[in-house]
């Protein structure tokens, strides 16, 4: 993975949220291809239960006072940015006020799921993509993990297919257990037509549940990894019949052997 170029983009990342799948996962697969010669970016949300103070957090004014269009909505993106401590490793977050200030990540404090995780969604999925386009930092593989990155796919494909910057960059989505019950708001294929994108591309999401989500994600990668040994069924009949590459599940503490192989052979080929 000499001098390749990763960007991980996750819902999720360990030492900031506390340890799942995706959030070791999402430690653990960028700090492989660091200590593998690789260039590493990660990307996350910056939730408010994220503690600034300890994780030393401070903005990037250079990247921040861009407006990103949300369903018509003027959201100002802010960037901040804070090192893994040992690992030589930096993280960028993405912030707003409007949808990350709250004390939480995806459910109010009695479990109702955020009415909003869909523009939040949105929101995150073009922040990340307009920050790499400032830094003007072109990766070899973008790696997403959990489902409040998983739109990111389908706006490199189709909102910006046309950018120079990503022409070359293959896109691998992990694939977890860990998704949500319920549904995203019925009206957001609205908000994602509403950046141009044709209904065709997102008809999947007039049920927008955790499994259509990620399929719309898998429909728009070049590479399928799954990261939790069960999965729902449903997508594991879908990834036996995709014709791209899917690594299977591997535990953690043997995913450095099987990513670096599986990025250089099934992924830059």
């Amino acid at each position: 993975m000499k001098d390749k170029r990763v960007l991980y983009v996750s819902s999720e990342v360990i030492p900031y949220l506390p340890e799942t799948e995706i959030s070791s996962m999402s430690f653990e697969a960028p700090r492989i291809v660091n200590n593998n010669g690789g260039q590493i970016r990660i990307f996350m949300p910056r939730y408010g239960n994220i503690n600034e103070r300890r994780h030393q957090l401070h903005e990037v004014i250079r990247l921040s006072g861009m407006n990103l269009m949300i369903n018509d909505l003027d959201m100002p993106l802010i960037i901040k940015v804070a090192s893994i401590p040992k690992e030589r490793m930096q993280v960028y977050f993405i912030d707003n006020d409007e949808y990350f200030k709250r004390k939480a990540t995806y459910t109010d404090e009695d479990g109702n799921f955020f009415e909003d995780n869909d523009e939040r969604a949105i929101f995150f999925a073009k922040g990340v993509i307009e920050t790499v386009k400032k830094l003007n930092w072109s990766p070899d593989i973008i790696h997403v993990h959990g489902w409040l990155a998983s739109f990111l796919p389908l706006y490199l494909q189709k909102y910006y297919e046309n950018e120079p910057l990503f022409e070359n960059s293959k896109i691998v989505t992990s694939v977890y257990n860990q998704g949500f019950d319920g549904t995203l708001q019925d009206n957001v294929m609205d908000k994602i037509r509403f950046d141009g994108i044709a209904e065709e591309h997102i008809e999947r999401l007039k049920e927008p549940n955790y499994v259509n989500m990620m399929k719309i994600a898998v429909d728009n990668s070049d590479a399928i990894i799954v990261g939790s040994e069960e999965i729902p069924e449903e997508l594991t009949a879908y990834l036996n019949d995709v014709k791209k590459p899917v690594l299977k599940y591997h535990k953690i503490d043997e995913i450095e052997s099987a990513y670096i192989d599986f990025y250089q052979s099934q992924v830059l080929g």
